[in-house]
Parts: structure tokens; C-alpha cells; sequence
């Protein structure tokens, strides 16, 4: 009797199946790739996204990733297109348009659209001679590779390369553009990945906040300013340049005739601190391994411009 794979088996051979396509494909890039990337890069509008049914669903997975970034970018359901969603692609846009086999029938009046007012037309499909691929501008075959279902008819390798292309020309779109990490944080404000882009900058206290002493203030009236302050530690000053910080720890290691001494005679010299520009989960970083709870920020040229704290940290949802 003949044993049965096991579910391990079976997802073993269906990513297989799919990364031997992806990789055939790498190998042999759609001839097409760089015009239909020149062409998205030149579009004065967004680029459009259309698929039916699994392709439908890859459409707004391409579209968003491209949205993101720095892409201005669209799905568009072929259905509604043809019930006056039209109106959403225009003239200065560029069109995608996806179908394994090329003859989607849904897709015929944005085929028509896109040729009636001379908007530019890419394909990803699987079949070069289909409808599709020939009234578009630019092609972008797929590995004609066998789906991975075992039936062979449901879209699993052939949606897996589409999305993978799609992700291909939006990492190419993005690198062309010089869309780097700032950008990058600015359409991503909200959620974990939004808090894991802010740097210090974002939350740093800054000005009349900051617990400031000078080398001569006496310990004193160095107390009274980190208790007012709240963070539990100082900054030692010397024409506006950081020299060294006193902590908690500090105080405790200098109990002995602590009243008697000034804020220099006290701090701890070459302090760890943190640029303005750096992430702010790198400056929580720094926090965790040296057991800190704040950090001060200083320019190039050692000049104090702020403070970060482990909570702000926390209540940003870096963690």
C-alpha cells in the first residue's frame, strides 16, 4: 500500500514547485522589464493594477507595496471598470494589467480604454500570444511553470511569480527613485513598524527640560535640579558642550562627603550618548545593554541637544 505524504511532504514539494519557477524566472528576465519600469517611472498619474479572481487579489497586493514606496499606485476591479470605474484611469497614468492566460475576458474594456486614449499598457502573463500580451505596450512573461496544487489548476505557482515580479518592479521603481529610509518612515507613520523608524529627534526633550548643571554647580544645587527635572540623572556643561553626567549611581558611589563636592567632581566622564539622527530603537538599544535609563544627545561636535528616555521609548511602542 502505498503511504500517504505527510503535510511537511507536501509543503516541502509545493515550495519547491514555486521557487524553482521564481528562480527560472530570474534567470531569464522578461525582456520587457527595464522599458516597462522607465515607462512607470516617467507616469505623471499612478499606476493602475487590474486582475480578475486570484489575480485581482496579487493586483492590490503590487499596487499597495508600490504605494508605499513612493509609487503612487492603484488596484482597480476589472468588474467595476466596466461600470464606470474607467473614469479612474486617465491619461497620465500607466496601466498593469495581470492574467495567467492572457484572456481574461473581464479585462477587454480596460484593454480598449488603455488603447482608445493612449495610456500606456503593461502585461504580466504567462502566454505571449494571447490578447493581452499583444495589445500591450510592454510584456512581462511568466515562467510558463506548473501550478503547485497537484491538479495543476489552482493559481498558486503562478500568482506566487506575479507577486514576486510585482515586488521585482517596485524595489527597482524605489531604488530609481532614491527613496530612502526617512521617506520610507513618512508613509509608514502608524503601527510597529512606524514606531521602529522614529528617531531620537521625534521624542527628545530638549531646552528648559533638560537637567543642566556646570562643572562648579555645587551637589547641592545639583540634587535640586535632577529631582525637578525627573530623570533621574544631569548633564555637565561647559560651553554648551557635554563633559560628563551624573546618575544615580554616581551619588551613591560618592555618598561620603557628597555635599562637600561639585557637579565635576562627581560626574562620570565620557558618557555614553546618542545622535538625533539615529533610530530610536538603536538608542534603546544602548539603553538595555549598559542597563541606562536615558541618553543624551549630542551633535558632531559634542554640543548637548537633548534627552532620551527609556519610557519615551516604550510609550512610542519601540520595545
Amino acid at each position: 500500500m502505498t503511504q500517504e505524504p505527510s503535510p511537511t511532504e507536501i509543503a516541502r514539494e509545493v515550495l519547491a514547485v514555486e521557487g524553482a519557477a521564481i528562480l527560472s524566472m530570474r534567470d531569464a528576465m522578461p525582456a520587457d522589464f527595464d522599458a516597462a519600469v522607465e515607462v512607470l517611472l516617467d507616469v505623471g498619474g499612478r499606476v493602475i493594477v487590474s486582475g480578475m479572481g486570484k489575480s485581482g487579489h496579487v493586483a492590490h497586493k503590487i499596487a499597495a507595496t508600490m504605494a508605499s514606496t513612493g509609487t503612487p499606485a492603484q488596484a482597480v476591479h476589472p468588474g467595476e471598470a466596466s461600470h464606470g470605474d474607467l473614469g479612474m484611469i486617465t491619461s497620465k497614468d500607466a496601466v498593469i494589467l495581470i492574467s495567467n492566460s492572457g484572456e481574461t475576458r473581464e479585462l477587454a474594456d480596460i484593454i480598449a480604454h488603455t488603447r482608445r486614449f493612449s495610456i500606456p499598457l503593461i502585461a504580466m502573463t504567462k502566454n505571449p500570444h494571447s490578447t493581452l500580451a499583444v495589445q500591450a505596450d510592454h510584456l512581462l512573461l511568466l515562467p510558463d511553470a506548473p501550478e503547485a496544487c497537484g491538479i495543476g489548476m489552482a493559481p498558486t505557482t503562478s500568482t506566487t511569480c506575479t507577486m514576486a515580479l510585482g515586488d521585482a518592479l517596485a524595489v527597482a521603481l524605489m531604488k530609481l527613485r532614491g527613496f530612502e529610509q526617512e521617506s520610507f518612515r513618512a508613509l509608514h507613520p502608524g503601527g510597529t513598524l512606524g514606531a521602529q523608524l522614529l528617531t531620537v529627534s521625534a521624542v527628545m526633550h530638549t531646552g528648559d527640560k533638560l537637567p543642566v548643571v556646570h562643572e562648579h554647580t555645587a551637589m547641592g544645587e545639583t540634587l535640586l535640579e535632577m529631582t525637578a527635572k525627573g530623570f533621574g540623572v544631569a548633564a555637565v556643561v561647559e560651553r554648551g558642550m557635554l563633559t560628563g553626567v551624573i546618575t544615580d549611581g554616581d551619588l551613591r558611589r560618592n555618598l561620603t562627603h557628597l555635599m562637600e563636592r561639585n557637579a565635576g567632581e562627581v560626574a562620570t566622564r565620557g558618557p555614553r550618548t546618542t545622535r538625533p539622527d539615529a533610530l530610536l530603537s538603536e538608542a534603546l538599544g544602548v539603553m538595555n545593554a549598559n542597563k541606562i535609563s536615558a541618553l543624551f544627545v549630542v551633535g558632531d561636535d559634542g554640543a548637548l541637544l537633548g534627552l532620551v528616555h527609556i519610557h519615551d521609548a516604550l510609550r512610542a511602542g519601540v520595545a
